[in-house]
């Protein structure tokens, strides 16, 4: 019996995808639930499993494809592999082997570009003299050393929203900095403590996302959207991680986020952080949110004006911790600081509503004591 892999549904939002790779080729055995297709989408890469044991008989698309939801991808025979033959195999796009053609004469090998024969050898041009200053190569020898490589789904979808949130929003960032000695001593007092009982470290996320879910709860416009002449306030706080991948920038959404805990929170993060680097996240994880967070802390940024994330209205950059004199109390001393960047929608958003809510996150970080005490 012959079965039809389709490609699965995708989203509202998602309507075709890329195949990306074929695990199984034709006439090869697969196993009901085998991965056979990896299908890129433009959040994610999906795994299109066999749903019956069998024999691949054809591939209906090549990599590289473009299909939609619901499309034939591959067939599939079960009878054959019951009985143990491959039927003969189908592949689109590519005929039958031809016969093989009679033996021709031998032709002489062609002459490599590398290693012409004498007597088309030029004498070498002489390099004319001008000082330290190289001459420059042809723009022929140049070609070879260019590589073209079409983008990944993923990465022009990133594209097209990056441009996109430049045209349609008014973005501006504002900035701060946060002394981040007291969230240090908080972990150094408890990260063993806190390790043993969840099974995983306390790290400086938790405490941001907790900081920043304390300032939407005083600035509801900043977790609200623009939608046509409306604007849509979300009485819930679905935070946006953004989660570095070889593929390029996703951004996982922690559900619910004020109701989480600090383990919670951490768990969450991690979980996502390691399905984000083999595709293993579902679109849904990827849609949505009220507000997003990005860390170039972790790659050495000092200070960036982070880009939102549409519709969202705000987005909260962190960067990294650097010791460096501060003033306290008349007093120079040294601390490990923090700059803080908020890029915010500035069509619903006013500067001072954007500059109390940073200053409300410094401040939250600033005596994470109270924090806890909303766990």
């Amino acid at each position: 019996m012959k079965i039809e892999i389709r490609a699965p549904e995708l989203s509202e939002s998602v309507t075709t995808g890329t195949l990306l790779s074929w695990r199984k080729q034709l006439g090869e055995k697969v196993v009901r639930d085998e991965t056979l297709i990896d299908l890129e989408t433009d959040k994610v890469i999906l795994e299109v499993a066999a749903p019956a044991d069998g024999v691949l008989i054809e591939q209906r698309h090549a990599e590289g494809d473009t299909v939609t939801a619901g499309e034939v991808l591959a067939v599939i025979e079960t009878e054959a592999a019951a009985a143990g033959a491959a039927p003969k195999a189908k592949q689109a796009g590519k005929a039958s082997a031809p016969a093989p053609r009679p033996a021709a004469a031998a032709k002489p090998a062609p002459q490599t570009k590398s290693s012409p024969p004498k007597s088309e050898t030029r004498p070498a041009k002489p390099v004319p003299d001008s000082g330290p200053h190289r001459q420059k190569l042809p723009v022929a020898e140049k070609q070879g050393r260019e590589r073209r490589v079409p983008m990944s789904r993923l990465r022009q979808r990133i594209a097209e929203r990056l441009v996109s949130a430049q045209h349609t929003a008014a973005i501006l960032t504002t900035f701060n900095e946060v002394n981040m000695q007291p969230v240090n001593e908080l972990r150094q007092r408890f990260k063993a403590e806190f390790e043993a009982r969840h099974g995983i470290k306390l790290g400086y996320m938790s405490f941001f996302v907790r900081a920043v879910c304390d300032a939407l709860k005083q600035f509801p416009a900043m977790n609200a959207s623009i939608d046509g002449e409306d604007i849509v306030y979300h009485d819930y706080y679905d935070i946006g991680i953004a989660v570095s991948t070889p593929r390029g920038l996703v951004v996982p959404i922690l559900r619910d986020a004020e109701r989480l805990s600090f383990a919670e929170i951490e768990q969450g993060i991690a979980d996502f952080a390691a399905r984000a680097q083999t595709g293993a996240l579902s679109i849904d994880e990827l849609t949505g949110g009220t507000f997003s967070i990005t860390n170039g802390g972790v790659f050495g940024s000092l200070l960036s004006t982070p880009i939102l994330n549409p519709p969202q209205s705000g987005i909260l950059g962190m960067h990294k911790i650097q010791e460096r004199p501060v003033a306290e109390h008349g007093q120079v001393v040294i601390r490990p600081m923090m700059y803080l960047a908020l890029s915010y929608d500035h069509r619903l958003i006013d500067g001072k509503e954007a500059v109390q809510f940073l200053v409300a996150v410094k401040a939250a970080l600033e005596t994470p004591e109270r924090l806890l005490l909303e766990v």
